[in-house]
């Protein structure tokens, strides 16, 4: 494969969230035929199982994203020590109707970034646990629990010297990932 499209689910619907700068920002350390297509996960109604049978727009709209991409990168904030529920909807719809996971098999990357000393550890591994029940493959290691301070992104949004040799290495195991776990692409839902 030539060309990898990811899809982008950013947790956090925060104007000016450090997890959609960063999202950014590692954006720009992937290799050239690697492209982003961030997840509207803002627009979904509240998942509701009387829904499943007929899905509004917006999640059809998600779901063929994600059934279009080739991996998977969540950015994820912590949340009283877990994701947020925007993430953890949109997580909902795309896995519904039963059986019908737009997100099964895809290669997928976690991580995130916090104002405290652990970054986004715990919605990190409760993210973690979400998808394996999913069946999506997620990179193990190199974990990264980033921490918002002074430095991390330079004047420009990107990544900061002292960081990005780190979240180099994390993008590089990301990339290498989402190619060693490349399947046949699922239909469509619409």
């Amino acid at each position: 494969m030539d060309h990898f499209q990811i899809a982008v689910a950013v947790g956090s619907l925060r104007r000016d969230s450090f997890n959609q700068q960063l999202a950014h920002a590692l954006e720009k350390l992937a290799p050239s035929n690697f492209s982003f297509k961030h997840l509207p996960i803002g627009e979904l109604p509240l998942y509701n199982q009387d829904d499943d049978g007929n899905q509004s727009e917006p999640v059809l709209r998600m779901k063929n994203d994600i059934a279009a991409s080739q991996g998977l990168l969540f950015i994820t904030p912590e949340y009283n020590r877990s994701i947020p529920g925007v993430l953890k909807n949109a997580i909902d719809h795309a896995s519904r109707p039963y059986g019908h996971s737009a997100w099964k098999g895809k290669p997928a990357g976690v991580i995130g970034i916090s104002v405290g000393a652990i970054g986004t550890a715990l919605a990190q591994q409760h993210l973690r646990n979400i998808l394996a029940y999913l069946d999506v493959p997620t990179l193990g290691q190199p974990e990264a629990f980033v921490q918002a301070k002074e430095g991390l992104f330079d004047k420009d949004g990107q990544i900061g010297e002292a960081s990005r040799k780190f979240l180099q290495g994390w993008v590089d195991s990301y990339v290498d990932w989402v190619k060693q776990h490349q399947i046949d692409p699922i239909p469509s839902a619409s």
